[in-house]
């Protein structure tokens, strides 16, 4: 059932790929910190999976838990931006460069926020008025931004990048203040190549897994030095 999810939501595993040390180790980093903002922001949700190994077109992934609920509020949706950014912060902290790896956090991000500001009246600076809808679009294609001045526009823009930052900066602090833990999760992460939910939770609390059991014959994956 795990696999099957994974299949359908991230596509194929990609073990014969040719991953240099370099990048897992990029990835590795990136994937904790968004489990470690998963983990311990209050209304996120937590992790249900981590790994490293290559599926689809993500070099690794953090799988959180399926969300049931019908209404999110603010909060939740500032901790999904938090959460959304937290790999970008990681590397940031780690490496001190920029990458390419979080395109798709930060079109998550921006959206979240985008909808905030213009549909959901989530923003004390502009009000409670829509300035998006999704009615009558042809074929789906998401939210039409409404009819409005240069000047609101320019508000609207102003506010999305204030939502962003700050989420951005409590990802970073929070990464900070967890360093010494997040390095030791990534050694493990890429000795084991993938981690449970309960895994994951229990090294954040310094806790020690059991050793992997012998490893039945197969294909190794290629890693480039």
């Amino acid at each position: 059932m795990d696999e099957a999810r994974d299949r359908v939501l991230m596509g194929p595993e990609r073990r014969s790929m040719v991953v240099r040390e370099a990048d897992r180790k990029v990835t590795a980093y990136h994937e904790v910190g968004h489990a470690l903002a998963a983990q311990l922001l209050p209304h996120a949700n937590r992790v249900a999976k981590l790994t490293v190994v290559p599926r689809g077109r993500a070099a690794g992934y953090m799988m959180p838990d399926a969300d049931d609920r019908l209404h999110v509020t603010r909060p939740a949706l500032e901790d999904m931006i938090a959460v959304a950014l937290a790999g970008r912060a990681a590397e940031d902290i780690i490496f001190h460069e920029i990458t390419t790896g979080a395109q798709n956090d930060f079109q998550q991000a921006t959206s979240i926020a985008r909808r905030m500001v213009t549909e959901w009246g989530m923003s004390d600076r502009i009000g409670k008025v829509a300035h998006a809808t999704d009615q009558g679009t042809y074929l789906g294609g998401g939210a039409q931004m409404l009819p409005m001045s240069e000047h609101t526009a320019a508000r609207i823009d102003d506010e999305i990048k204030t939502l962003i930052d700050a989420a951005y900066t409590r990802a970073t602090d929070l990464i900070g203040e967890h360093l010494t833990r997040v390095h030791e999760i990534v050694s493990v992460l890429l000795t084991r190549e993938t981690l449970t939910g309960e895994e994951f939770a229990a090294l954040l609390n310094g806790e020690t897994l059991e050793p992997l059991p012998p490893a039945t014959p197969s294909t190794p994956p290629r890693i480039a030095g």
